[in-house]
């Protein structure tokens, strides 16, 4: 039986949201009042266990007196504020920033990106096969996971969980600028030449798969990774006595990737290297 901690009591403030009026404790977020009253506002960059970055701009809203339109992860909810979801200004905004996004960067492996495009009627293809693009190789640099940067948007997620939010490795970080910013190690070094610790926190909040597993990136290649026909299990580590949780997800009878939930209140979904890749004993038949 899983037990919610209570919390320390918070003031309930009440806005309105597309008309209708709801309450949400304070210091609460604008997309969590969103999310409680069941309304699906796309976002990409936001993480349940990172500080917002407003990196993606997709979950914009209007408020009314706001002279822009303000992104949802971020914006904090008000007493009395009145807040539109799903405006045509704010559907155009998210039709731009989609088509931009899938124009520039290979988006097959973002969950529910397929379906905004179709919700907001986006055209990717609308800038010509001229568009700039990524185009980069994956980096294939150590048998634990991938890095596929041609699937990148550049939502800072993965140098905040190796930074000061999570890990504090502070292995990676943002090289270049512009249309040339990058995610990279020191130098642009190889990545078994870095201060990486192969935590794979960064791969957890990843929302694209430009970081993934290894496994799970040659299965792709492969043509036999089936997410439908995988199972869930959430059992403990057994590597030491901290008591994190493991969530192992399994295909065919094998362990194909692990990750962890992201309201445990040890873990929070971050692991060490042998919590996340060190599986491969469990299925050994020998």
């Amino acid at each position: 039986m899983t037990v919610t901690p209570l919390g320390i009591p918070r003031r309930l403030l009440e806005f309105t949201l597309d008309g209708e009026p709801v309450r949400a404790p304070e210091g609460s977020t604008i997309l969590d009042a969103c999310r409680a009253a069941g309304k699906d506002v796309p976002t990409l960059c936001e993480g349940d266990t990172l500080r917002p970055k407003n990196a993606c701009r997709v979950c914009v809203v209007e408020v009314e007196g706001a002279r822009t339109l303000v992104p949802a992860c971020s914006r904090k909810a008000e007493a009395g504020m009145e807040v539109r979801t799903d405006t045509e200004r704010a559907r155009h905004s998210r039709k731009i920033v989609l088509e931009l996004l899938a124009s520039s960067v290979d988006l097959s492996t973002t969950p529910k990106v397929a379906a905004w495009l179709k919700e907001y009627e986006a055209k990717p293809d609308r800038f010509g096969p001229d568009a700039a693009r990524l185009n980069e190789e994956p980096k294939v640099d150590n048998d634990l996971y991938v890095r596929d940067y041609d699937k990148c948007i550049l939502c800072y997620k993965c140098v905040d969980a190796c930074g000061d939010q999570w890990q504090n490795t502070f292995a990676i970080s943002v090289a270049g600028r512009g249309f040339d910013a990058r995610i990279a190690v020191e130098h642009d070094a190889p990545l078994t030449d870095s201060a990486c610790v192969y935590c794979g926190n960064c791969i957890e909040v990843c929302p694209t798969g430009a970081l993934s597993f290894k496994s799970e990136f040659d299965m792709r290649a492969a043509g036999t990774w089936e997410e439908s026909r995988q199972t869930e299990t959430t059992t403990v580590c057994a590597y030491c006595g901290v008591g994190c949780n493991l969530t192992l997800h399994v295909q065919d009878n094998e362990i194909v990737k692990v990750t962890s939930p992201h309201d445990n209140p040890v873990t929070h979904g971050n692991l060490c290297i042998k919590g996340r890749f060190g599986y491969q004993h469990v299925q050994n038949r020998d």
